[in-house]
């Protein structure tokens, strides 16, 4: 799956407009590498995303299509 759209169904980022922008900006990193909209994202990746001055780290568990808003939580795990 690319990366802004497992980032809008994972609900760490609100809208694939918003995730797209991120990515192209830097903002966004797979396994260590700064990384484009369309990475492709699999099971145990590490996404490292930067909002402002906080970072967001989490490791990929679970790569679905589209998912209830009580269960995205269980696609990543915050590391």
């Amino acid at each position: 799956m690319r990366l802004d759209k497992y980032l809008k169904v994972s609900r760490l980022i609100k809208r694939r407009t918003v995730a797209n922008e991120a990515c192209d900006a830097g903002r966004v990193m797979v396994n260590g590498k700064t990384a484009r909209a369309s990475v492709q994202v699999k099971e145990g990746d590490i996404i490292e995303i930067a909002f402002g001055t906080k970072s967001v780290k989490v490791e990929v568990l679970d790569v679905q299509e589209t998912t209830k808003k009580n269960d995205a939580a269980q696609l990543y795990r915050y590391i």
